[in-house]
């Protein structure tokens, strides 16, 4: 079964990715995070401006080399005007974080816009993140459910793609990096793919971990093995086949040189993968620069070392990734 969409949406996809059909995207929708990580550095009177400043930087130095960029309309739209001419724009369409203080991680839209409005701004995709745990109550689960639905339809009726983020977690576990949550993942993930791939969600691509924490993975474990590394190769083909759509590697933090090698594992698993939405592995180093430099020093780490990381994912991913173009074809 292969996805089918509007040639308005086929369209779209390609202008989001590299001649090949591999989506090689740069994610920079990080809002609330992002604020903590400027501000922490101290001497910045303006935040708001600020990070405005650090995307519009990111987006100059960095999408002539990157097929298409994330942002978000609160702070992100100054850098989207900025882009490379070159370079497609995804949109997000989420609140910031969640709610801690009720169960469920439950998810909100941002209530200025919707699916034609990120359309009207110049997005050639919307993007949605939820906070997904496949056991967790059914009543939070069903909420979370008709919630994308909602976008799905949206985003059908506009003829923009849907990209759904999943980042799941464990209701009952607090510490979603530790080794009792690395044994949980693979069920969470994999199943999460398998809920969200159904045609009621009109999902045209799915943003996702990778099945396994790699620093439980025997071979690249500086400690504790969770997984052998047949076991983990198993779960990274398992993942391609559990979903009919494509779907791109989020890069969740981790440093660069640990995705680039993610990346050539997943491919050494045969798993085709359709591409990344990398961010804070290409330019987190950047934020203490801008931070205690300034803009100017930034943009001298970005050009070098930046440049260096998205270039060097670009060449992991010639060889690892396969174009969407397999999994989705165009309505006749």
């Amino acid at each position: 079964m292969m996805r089918q969409v509007s040639k308005a949406k086929y369209e779209k996809l390609q202008q989001l990715s590299t001649e090949s059909g591999v989506i090689s995207a740069l994610a920079i929708d990080q809002r609330g995070s992002l604020r903590k990580m400027i501000a922490s550095g101290g001497g910045v009177e303006d935040v708001q401006r600020a990070v405005e400043d650090f995307k519009i930087a990111i987006s100059e130095e960095l999408t002539p080399y990157a097929s298409s960029i994330l942002l978000d309309p609160e702070y992100g739209l100054p850098a989207a005007a900025r882009r490379s001419i070159d370079a497609g724009l995804l949109l997000a369409y989420e609140e910031t974080g969640y709610d801690a203080s009720e169960p469920g991680r439950l998810p909100d839209l941002l209530p200025e816009w919707s699916a034609y409005r990120l359309k009207e701004q110049g997005a050639d995709a919307v993007k949605f993140l939820l906070y997904y745990d496949v056991d967790e109550d059914d009543a939070i689960n069903e909420r979370k459910h008709a919630f994308v639905e909602r976008i799905g339809s949206e985003c059908e009726a506009e003829e923009i793609p849907f990209f759904l983020e999943i980042v799941t977690y464990d209701a009952t576990l607090n510490d979603e990096k530790g080794a009792e949550f690395a044994k949980e993942k693979p069920h969470k993930v994999l199943e999460a793919m398998k809920i969200f791939s159904h045609k009621r969600y009109h999902v045209d691509v799915l943003k996702v971990e990778v099945p396994v924490n790699m620093k439980f993975v025997e071979g690249f474990a500086e400690g504790q093995v969770v997984y052998s590394r047949p076991e983990a190769l198993k779960l990274f083909k398992e993942q391609s086949e559990v979903t009919h759509l494509p779907y791109i590697y989020l890069s969740a933090g981790v440093s660069a040189q640990l995705f680039q090698e993610t990346l050539d594992f997943a491919k050494e698993a045969g798993a085709e993968f359709n591409g990344v939405l990398c961010g804070r592995a290409t330019w987190k180093d950047a934020v203490p620069v801008f931070a205690s430099e300034g803009e100017q020093a930034c943009r001298d780490w970005l050009e070098s070392q930046g440049k260096a990381n998205i270039e060097a994912l670009n060449q992991v991913l010639a060889r690892t990734a396969t174009p969407w173009t397999k999994r989705l074809s165009v309505l006749d």
